[in-house]
C-alpha cells in the first residue's frame, strides 16, 4: 500500500544534488553552528524562562532546563546520525518517509509546521514585548490596543506601564491591595510589532540564504555577548532568599492544574523544551551545506551544548534576582536588569536591544526551515508543485517563504504565547520520538549505509531519547494534546484528499 512506501535512501540522496534549479551549497560548518544557537537561544531564555518559573517550577526552572536538555541531548545524538546518512532538506520528514513510510512522513511533516511557523510566531510575541519595553525607555509607547494578542485584557500598572492580565498577577496585585477594576483597562485588538518581525525576516529570506546567513551570524554574537555580560554582572546581584525553598511545595489551582513540586518541573520542562527547538532546524539546511554529512552533524550537537551551558546559567541568575512570582511577563530578563538598580542602568538598554537580536534571529531560523520542508514534500508529491518553485535569481522557495511569513504574521498577531508556546512544544517532541525511532529501524533495516557520525549506545540512547520525550508529552495539559489531534485530523484530510493520490501518480510518472 502506498501509504507504507519508503522512499530508498540512495533515491533521496541523488535527488538532492538536483540540477541548476536546486539550492545554493554555501553555508560552512560555522554558519551551521551559528544557525543553531541563532535558532536555540532566544525565546527559552528572553521569554519563557520567566513563565515557566512564576507557572510552573519557581526557582527549580533550572531543574527543568536540565531534564529538557538531557532529552535534547539523546535526540540531538539521533538527529546528527540521521542527517550524516540523508544530508537533503526536510530534516525529521525526509528521515521518515526513509524509514516509517509516507503516511508517518506526511504526518511529521504536517507536524513540522507547529515546530517551526508557530515557532516564529510564538517568538515574535516575545520579540514585541522586548521592542515595546526598548522603545518605552526612550518615550516612544505604543497604544496598548495594538501590542498583544487579539481579545487580551490589559491593564494598566503604575509606574510599569501596560501589562497582560493573568491570574498570577490578579493575586499579587490583590496581596497588595490593588483590584484590577480599580485600574485603566482595555481590550488588545492585535500585536501590530509581531506581524512586522515576521514581514521583515520573509523579506530577508526570499533574497537568500547566505545573505540570511551573514545576518543570523551578526545577531548570534550580539546576543551571546550580552547574555555573558547578563550572568557576569548578575551573579553580584542574586538574592539567595529568591532561591529558598528552591523546590516549591506542590499546589493545586481552582481549576484543579498542579503547579510547583516535581510534577511542576516535569510540566517546565516540557514547556520551555520549546526553547531547545533550534538544533534540529540546523538540518533542514543540509542541501545548502558544503559539506552536509560532516558539518550538519557538527552544527547540531555543537549549538545544542553551547546553548544548554548558557541557559542553565541565565536560569539561575534570573531566578536569583528576581523572585519566581513576578516573572510571569513577556520580558523577564529586561524585569531582572531593572531590579539590579541604578548602577547597572547602562546595561538595560544594552539587554534589551541583545534580546530584539537574539529573538530576531530564533525568527528568522524558523521561517528558513519550514518553506523547505514543504519544499521536501512538494518535490516528493504530498503537496501542489509550487510550493517547490525557486526564485529564478536568489535560488530560494520563495513563494513558500511568502506564505509562511504571512501565515506566521497572523498568528503572532492574534495567539498568545502560552498557547503557541505549548503547541510548539508537542510538536517538537513528537518529530523528536520519530527520529529516535528512526535511528533504530535504520541500524536493522540498512545497515550497509554510510554512516559518517554514528549515535552511540545504540539501542539505549535512542530507547531513552523516545521515553523521556514522550513523559515530557504527557505532562502538557490537556488542551494542548486536543489541538495536537485535532491538528493532525486536518492534516490527515489534506493527505488522503490530495497527497496519497498526488505523491503515487508522480511516481508511476516517473517508473
Amino acid at each position: 500500500m502506498s501509504i507504507f512506501y519508503t522512499k530508498p535512501v540512495k533515491s533521496l540522496i541523488d535527488h538532492s544534488n538536483g540540477d541548476e534549479t536546486s539550492f545554493k551549497r554555501t553555508l560552512g560548518r560555522l554558519n551551521l553552528t551559528a544557525l543553531g544557537i541563532g535558532a536555540i537561544i532566544g525565546a527559552g531564555i528572553f521569554v519563557l524562562s520567566g513563565q515557566a518559573a512564576a507557572q510552573y517550577a519557581g526557582p527549580a526552572i533550572i531543574l527543568s532546563f536540565v531534564i529538557s536538555a538531557v532529552s535534547c541531548a539523546f535526540a540531538g545524538l539521533c538527529y546528527a546520525e540521521l542527517a550524516s546518512m540523508i544530508p537533503v532538506a526536510g530534516s525529521t520528514y525526509t528521515y521518515a518517509y526513509a524509514t516509517l513510510g509516507e503516511l508517518i512522513a506526511w504526518i511529521i511533516g504536517w507536524d513540522l509546521i507547529l515546530e517551526y511557523l508557530f515557532a516564529a510566531s510564538t517568538v515574535s510575541v516575545g520579540w514585541s514585548g522586548y521592542v515595546t519595553s526598548f522603545l518605552k525607555d526612550f518615550g516612544i509607547v505604543f497604544s496598548p490596543e495594538y501590542i498583544a494578542a487579539t481579545g487580551t485584557k490589559m491593564i494598566n500598572l503604575p509606574m510599569e506601564g501596560w501589562k497582560p492580565f493573568t491570574h498570577q498577577l490578579g493575586v499579587a496585585l490583590a496581596q497588595k491591595g490593588i483590584l484590577i477594576d480599580q485600574l485603566q483597562q482595555t481590550t488588545a485588538i492585535v500585536n501590530v510589532p509581531a506581524m512586522l518581525i515576521n514581514l521583515i525576516c520573509t523579506v530577508i529570506l526570499v533574497i537568500g540564504i547566505k545573505e540570511s546567513a551573514n545576518v543570523n551570524n551578526i545577531m548570534v554574537i550580539l546576543k551571546v555577548a550580552v547574555i555573558l555580560l547578563f550572568i557576569g554582572f548578575g551573579f553580584f546581584f542574586i538574592n539567595y532568599d529568591n532561591l529558598t525553598p528552591f523546590i516549591i511545595p506542590e499546589t493545586i489551582d481552582a481549576a484543579g492544574v498542579s503547579h510547583y513540586g516535581w510534577n511542576g518541573i516535569l510540566t517546565g520542562s516540557a514547556v520551555i523544551f520549546f526553547a531547545y527547538i533550534g538544533f534540529d532546524a540546523v538540518s533542514t539546511a543540509a542541501q545548502e551545506a558544503k559539506d552536509p554529512q560532516k558539518d550538519v552533524p557538527y552544527g547540531i550537537l555543537v549549538s545544542l551544548a553551547v546553548s544548554t551551558i548558557l541557559y542553565i546559567l541565565v536560569a539561575l541568575v534570573l531566578t536569583g534576582i528576581v523572585n519566581y512570582k513576578e516573572l510571569n511577563v513577556s520580558d523577564p530578563i529586561a524585569l531582572a536588569v531593572n531590579t539590579m538598580g541604578e548602577s547597572m542602568i547602562w546595561l538595560r538598554p544594552v539587554i534589551k536591544i541583545a534580546a530584539i537580536a537574539g529573538l530576531s534571529s530564533v525568527i528568522l531560523v524558523m521561517l528558513m526551515a519550514q518553506p523547505r520542508i514543504f519544499y521536501s514534500m512538494a518535490k516528493d508529491g504530498l503537496l501542489p508543485k509550487w510550493f517547490s518553485d525557486m526564485h529564478p535569481k536568489y535560488k530560494t522557495p520563495y513563494k513558500s517563504s511568502i506564505l509562511c511569513g504571512l501565515v506566521s504574521m497572523v498568528i503572532g498577531g492574534v495567539l498568545p504565547i502560552d498557547i503557541l508556546g505549548e503547541l510548539v512544544s508537542i510538536g517538537t517532541l513528537l518529530a523528536f520520538v520519530i527520529v529516535c525511532a528512526g535511528v533504530m529501524i535504520l541500524r536493522k533495516t540498512r545497515p550497509d549505509i554510510p554512516r559518517v557520525f554514528r549515535t552511540p549506545w545504540v539501542p539505549f540512547v535512542p530507547i531513552v531519547g523516545a521515553l523521556i520525550c514522550m513523559w515530557q508529552m504527557s505532562s502538557l495539559p490537556l488542551d494542548t494534546w486536543i489541538r495536537l489531534f485535532v491538528w493532525l485530523a486536518i492534516g490527515l484530510v489534506i493527505y488522503f484528499i490530495f497527497g496519497k493520490r498526488n505523491a503515487a501518480k508522480q511516481r508511476a510518472e516517473s517508473i
